[in-house]
């Protein structure tokens, strides 16, 4: 992992996780100097919310529930679901 790398993937996502983040605290002495701003620019887009400290959802998983809401589902346990009557609860 390098510092560019986390940045990167940070910045496209959106997410920073908690292992990234110690990876970075824990190598911020060896840092060159344009790594030293990057990681202060990282800081930052964490201040203001650009970045969130979360997890990433793989995207096989994501399309799993896509296909499964979209085309599974239909055809299974909501095949046979009569619409909801007003006052009914689901």
């Amino acid at each position: 992992m390098t510092l560019g790398e986390v940045f990167l993937e940070s910045l496209t996502s959106g997410v920073i996780t908690e292992r990234e983040v110690a990876w970075v605290t824990a190598h911020q002495h060896s840092f060159a100097r344009h790594e030293e701003a990057v990681a202060i620019r990282l800081g930052r887009l964490m201040d203001e919310g650009r970045i969130n400290l979360g997890c990433r959802i793989p995207a096989c998983v994501l399309h799993h529930n896509m296909v499964r809401h979209h085309w599974i589902e239909p055809l299974g346990r909501r095949r046979h679901r009569s619409p909801l009557r007003r006052g009914e609860l689901g």
